[in-house]
């Protein structure tokens, strides 16, 4: 299956080709570039990737003040068509696609899930907004791209769980709803503020993330931080504590570089199974 799946997503990236590479290099009043894929797989095999998602039981459940939202690396667990699909967008003739179309040099993938994985996020969960983790767990290489893959049919945009991309300022953001069998491709940087916005209705949006690195710097110029959380435009004093928080686990950062905490890395078997 995994090979049908990487020759379907390249065939779509193909087919819109020029409008891909278009759209992601056309500014949009954000320091985040991106372009949004619809209908990437045909449509029944996207309903079957979102049949086959775990139960919400079966995923862990980050909750604080930054996020909350279940996650999982644990392929090896679930229908194995969902590593089929995580796997997909890992293989090198994609990687070198996607490239191709958003203009990242020497691309590397993320076979050990580093940042990568499902998420499923039910009524009242969230993600501040925030710049992500401008390193590989090595540290060796810059994250310089997102691809973000929705899978629950039917979802609304009223429904919440929307992508939002943000200004500089982090005061207006742009809105990319999370629609059902949509790729989002969005680069990274030390600018790219980015959220997800509340979601209002019970069910799950579920989402299939994946992310490519370089050895060259998104920014031009050499850089590192965490994961750095701010807080909505309204969120005045939880702005405040997020700020120190951000700002104390960077300093942590700086004493030891590798951080204290242990890496959430996938360590299985990353070759489809027959």
């Amino acid at each position: 299956m995994r090979e049908k799946l990487v020759n379907l997503i390249i065939e779509r990236l193909d087919r819109d080709a020029e409008q891909i590479r278009a759209d992601f290099q056309t500014d949009k009043g954000v320091k985040t570039k991106f372009a949004a894929i619809d209908e990437l797989l045909p449509e029944e095999l996207a309903r079957k990737i979102y049949v086959s998602f775990p139960r919400l039981d079966d995923m862990r459940l980050l909750d604080s003040f930054r996020e909350k939202k279940y996650t999982s690396k644990a392929m090896d667990k679930f229908d194995p068509l969902i590593a089929d699909i995580t796997f997909a967008f890992q293989d090198e003739r994609v990687i070198n696609k996607v490239a191709a179309l958003t203009g990242i040099e020497d691309p590397q993938g993320d076979p050990h899930l580093y940042a990568g994985g499902i998420s499923a996020m039910a009524k009242g969960h969230f993600l501040q907004p925030h710049l992500d983790n401008s390193h590989d767990y090595e540290q060796k290489h810059y994250r310089v791209l997102n691809l973000l893959y929705y899978v629950t049919p039917d979802w609304n945009p009223a429904n919440g769980g929307n992508l939002e991309l943000w200004d500089e300022e982090v005061k207006t953001p742009v809105e990319i709803p999370s629609l059902f069998n949509r790729l989002v491709l969005m680069s990274t940087n030390d600018k790219s503020w980015h959220s997800v916005n509340e979601v209002t209705v019970d069910g799950a949006r579920c989402c299939v993330s994946n992310y490519y690195f370089s050895p060259h710097s998104p920014n031009g110029y050499e850089t590192t931080h965490v994961t750095y959380f701010q807080a909505r435009p309204e969120q005045t004093l939880r702005r405040l504590v997020t700020k120190v928080d951000s700002d104390l686990r960077t300093a942590l950062r700086k004493i030891k570089k590798s951080g204290f905490s242990k890496k959430d890395l996938y360590e299985g078997e990353t070759t489809e199974k027959k």
